[in-house]
């Protein structure tokens, strides 16, 4: 089966009835929207209602592959799960890596849209255009690695690539993760909550097709090149020898490493968690790739000492090792190796379950929470131990007090009480990852308005901090001038910002790792767009692309007012805006309201979005082509 690149064909499941029916989008929709996460987030928006339950069966969970995924673009593997987060209660994209987008595509559809609930556990068997609701009451209160292998096993074909909850989704943990064949995780806002919702523990998928482009060797030509040109950038360098904990050690350097619930900007010991230290212990074995992908920035590792247990799988990324590393006060190597392994296998998004632990040990710290309340922990910082049986216990709902931590921080507080608020680093109800965003001001803006919380996997202003000529250059294309790589500025912010947030949404629409694009630059709008009208047979150019970036940055931000968020909703958690950077080169800064007030005003008027509510302007949804789409929720301006 071959199928032409342009061909966007959707695979609609209602796990309520157990019907299944395709449909074809338009290809004037393809180029409108880019694909994958743009067309994802434009199906959530038509085909659910203001206040849809995000747990209930009308909530829709979309996996959508990138428009370019299954061809030899380099890095093309990413693939965006859309639906409405159950702890944000707003709209929710994550993206995960790995070989699922594109064995998606050859199996024949290029999105998956799952309606509805099951009564019993079920999961999904899509195969060379076939699609079977299967009976996994077998996999049920398994691990995804256990997971992953039984169904394999069942199905009788190793290459099958595979989406499975653990126990945490099952369970609704509110920061749980869908784990896709055992390397990548899909992780924020509780995503597998949703899946978990609908009673759906796997999706497997197998699919021997291919993908045609219109114009063949000038698009691969075109794919290798920049191909060549990524390998030579001076970022995926770092990322193959290192991996992304490979920044550590500059972190620590500019006072940047978040450390014991960002209460330190350093700790003692932080080079046993970098991707330095990996390399020279002997801790990595190998190194893993996504589809299409030469940098393989992913690690596979194992402990050297059997103290915690032992681990031999995939191994942790810089914000794993900040959150369950230096956030929680361990620097202890194998410690946060078989934590990571224990949120894998059971299925919690890393960053989140970090967060919300070490908030919790902040309140021992402070008298807070003691182990009559904690049901027996010792929650200090650095106690590894308590952390990795709390971590088993949340994904199991196993007690009161892990009970109430698989809510999330921002409910946990609540419950707790006191000022415990005030070191929740939350905001929107999404544990913010470890940028400090106290120094960093287009990071700060760019979390502030983020649609699903204060996070860098939305808007990835990296060049901000101008650490290599590529980054300098760009900086320079947006703004006019390299003096604006300087994170400490405030001129010129809201532009990075938005250069930033089109371009992270184009690389995923089309199935980029943004590495490529906003980490490395040897992908950039000029060329993603180029590729695409090979790939497509249809004009495109770069200010067309960047268009496009901006109505899915307007639909996801129309999401997000339809369900009732407003100008008060962007912003950082308290301690960011109201405690200064305590120690090291950038004492004393502080992000504050006047300061992030400025920022988003300049942000709204380059957006053209209404400075008192923050919804789009009906004159900005009119030029966009977005009115017959999303403007039941636009201001009159």
């Amino acid at each position: 089966m071959i199928r032409k690149l342009s061909s966007q064909r959707v695979l609609n499941v209602d796990l309520s009835d157990g019907r299944v029916w395709s449909e074809e989008l338009p290809l004037e929709d393809l180029v409108l929207y880019l694909g994958g996460r743009g067309l994802a987030a434009k199906i959530l928006y038509e085909r659910t209602r203001r206040g849809v339950d995000a747990l209930g069966p009308q909530n829709l969970l979309i996996v959508s592959s990138g428009t370019l995924t299954g061809t030899n673009a380099p890095s093309s593997g990413r693939t965006s799960i859309t639906t409405k987060s159950p702890v944000t209660r707003l709209y929710l994209k994550v993206s995960v890596g790995g070989h699922i987008g594109a064995e998606l595509r050859y199996a024949g559809w290029d999105h998956l849209v799952i309606a509805g609930a099951a009564s019993t556990p079920k999961y999904l068997w899509i195969h060379d255009g076939k699609v079977e609701i299967r009976d996994a009451s077998g996999l049920s209160g398994k691990g995804t690695r256990e997971g992953d292998s039984l169904l394999k096993e069942e199905l009788a074909d190793d290459e099958i690539q595979t989406a499975v909850i653990g126990p945490a989704g099952e369970r609704r943990v509110m920061f749980s993760s869908i784990l896709c064949s055992r390397y990548n995780s899909a992780s924020r806002g509780g995503i597998a909550a949703v899946m978990g919702s609908k009673n759906l523990k796997a999706i497997a998928i197998r699919g021997r097709g291919s993908i045609a482009v219109e114009e063949g060797k000038p698009y691969y030509e075109l794919a290798s090149q920049m191909r060549h040109a990524l390998a030579g950038d001076s970022g995926s360098d770092s990322l193959f020898n290192w991996g992304t904990a490979g920044s550590i050690p500059g972190l620590n350097e500019m006072g940047m490493l978040a450390a014991r619930n960002f209460t330190a900007t350093s700790i003692e010991g932080s080079e046993k968690l970098s991707g330095q230290y990996l390399v020279d212990e002997g801790y990595l074995i190998g190194r893993e790739s996504c589809f299409a992908c030469s940098t393989a920035c992913h690690r596979y590792v194992r402990t050297l000492s059997d103290r915690w247990g032992r681990v031999q799988e995939s191994g942790p990324e810089l914000e794993t090792v900040l959150a369950l590393g230096s956030e929680c006060g361990i620097t202890d190597t194998d410690s946060v190796l078989v934590a990571n392994e224990i949120c894998n296998d059971l299925g919690m998004d890393t960053i989140s379950a970090g967060h919300v632990i070490s908030w919790a040990m902040e309140c021992y710290e402070r008298g807070l929470l003691d182990q009559t309340k904690t049901d027996g922990l010792e929650l200090r910082f650095g106690n590894a131990e308590a952390q990795h049986e709390l971590l088993r216990r949340i994904a199991d709902r196993k007690g009161a007090f892990a009970d109430l931590l698989a809510e999330g921080t921002r409910h946990a507080s609540q419950e707790i009480g006191g000022e415990s608020w005030k070191w929740a680093i939350q905001a929107k109800g999404l544990e913010q990852s470890a940028v400090d965003t106290r120094m960093a001001k287009s990071y700060a803006l760019a979390f502030a308005v983020n649609p699903r919380g204060p996070d860098h996997l939305m808007t990835e202003t990296f060049a901000e901090f101008g650490l290599s000529k590529e980054a300098r250059d760009v900086i320079r294309k947006i703004t006019g001038d390299e003096k604006y790589a300087n994170p400490r500025l405030l001129e010129k912010r809201a532009e990075i910002v938005d250069w930033h947030e089109k371009v992270y949404a184009a690389s995923e629409a089309l199935g980029f790792c943004v590495f490529t694009s906003t980490a490395a630059f040897a992908v950039n709008p000029a060329n993603m767009a180029q590729l695409m009208a090979l790939g497509l047979g249809v004009p495109m150019d770069e200010d067309k692309l960047m268009l496009a970036g901006s109505r899915i940055v307007n639909i996801e931000r129309c999401f997000n007012v339809r369900e009732g968020a407003t100008i008060k909703d962007d912003t950082l958690p308290w301690r960011m805006m109201n405690e200064k950077v305590p120690s090291g080169p950038n004492e004393g800064m502080i992000t504050d309201r006047p300061v992030l007030d400025n920022l988003l005003g300049q942000y709204y008027a380059l957006h053209g979005w209404d400075l008192k509510t923050g919804a789009p302007l009906l004159s900005t949804l009119s030029a966009l082509g977005l009115v017959q789409v999303c403007g039941d929720v636009a201001v009159d301006g």
